[in-house]
């Protein structure tokens, strides 16, 4: 971005009639989605949140609190409208498109999914590796293909959301490989686990962890512990990023696919917008380990992009100020001292 550029979106927004700064940490968020976008008058239109959804080898493990079968039964719930991100997107008038990546169905998959699944769940990553480098490349096209086939060219802002029981555990497994942070500072509850359950669930994971070593590379370490669901969201974080979308990156499983995706390619963080901490301990370690700022503290730990969802309205605000309120010239307001109180 040129230097001419950051200084005409500096000066938008420091002409608006309030005293420099005075709106927080909106007006840093703006001059953010004014550089992705390359302009003055900054766009979040037709919000997309995309929810990948996989089954894990691993959670026929005790690494969770409920069956794997919740995997399918949540993905149907999300296509009939009753899961928290339905309530959340509708309420701000947020598209959701629910990827098949691979859940293990009882039966015949229901109709109004995004097929693009990789077989029902992945392997057991604690007796092999969770998958091969060959289903992690096909993993990282699907999900580029799904930004490139099945949202609006019309889309400024892609939100990021998972479901998969036993996706925590690989986050974990994850977040520890390609930060370097010890994995009982990655491991949380998850779905709900306390006492002696997260006790039994660290202890599995550190024998997956024993037995893999550390991985060369993000596509290495997507293939020993990560998910169908979670490579194909890196995949599509790319291609978002490759295609100059603002990034809405969800809760801990999402900041794991956006850390594989960072690993590929650093500069992705600046159209990462995170929009939450969760309330699984390992996220606020993973996001001090990237120096991000969540916008909301809320101790949200669903997934599906909730927290995508909920954040969205703060990112519009920060939009809207910038097109829609009066600069001190137009208005015919005296401007104050740089540093003067509202």
């Amino acid at each position: 971005m040129s230097e001419d550029l950051e200084t005409r979106i500096q000066a938008a927004i420091d002409g608006k009639t309030k005293p420099r700064g005075s709106l927080g940490r909106l007006e840093p968020l703006a001059a953010q989605i004014c550089r992705v976008q390359r302009t003055t008058t900054p766009s979040a239109a037709k919000p997309t949140i995309l929810v990948f959804a996989a089954d894990h080898g691993l959670a026929r493990e005790p690494v969770s609190a409920y069956p794997r079968e919740v995997t399918w039964q949540m993905a149907a719930n999300i296509l009939a409208g009753g899961a928290g991100i339905n309530v959340f997107a509708r309420q701000h008038g947020i598209e959701v498109l629910l990827i098949d990546a691979g859940v293990d169905w009882p039966g015949q998959r229901p109709p109004g999914l995004v097929d693009c699944s990789m077989g029902p769940g992945t392997r057991n990553s604690l007796t092999g590796d969770a998958m091969d480098l060959a289903d992690v490349d096909r993993c990282l096209a699907a999900g580029a293909a799904v930004v490139d086939q099945q949202v609006s060219p019309d889309c400024a802002i892609l939100g990021f959301g998972e479901l998969g029981i036993g996706n925590t555990s690989a986050a974990s497994l994850l977040s520890s490989a390609l930060t370097g942070l010890p994995l009982e500072d990655c491991v949380g509850p998850g779905s709900g686990l306390a006492g002696p359950g997260l006790s039994r669930k660290l202890d599995l994971l550190r024998q997956v962890q024993a037995a893999h070593g550390r991985p060369r590379g993000p596509r290495e370490a997507l293939a020993m512990f990560g998910g169908f669901e979670i490579a194909q969201m890196c995949g599509a974080m790319t291609r978002a990023f490759a295609t100059g979308r603002l990034l809405m990156i969800d809760g801990f499983v999402a900041t794991a696919a956006f850390l594989a995706a960072w690993s590929l390619d650093a500069a992705i963080e600046e159209n990462a917008i995170f929009c939450h901490e969760s309330g699984e301990p390992g996220h606020a370690r993973v996001l001090a380990w990237l120096k991000a700022e969540p916008l909301l503290g809320l101790g949200l730990r669903l997934g599906e992009g909730t927290g995508c969802a909920v954040a969205y309205p703060v990112i519009a605000s920060a939009v809207a100020f910038v097109n829609e309120m009066a600069s001190f010239d137009k208005a015919g307001v005296a401007t104050g001292a740089p540093e003067a109180d509202a």
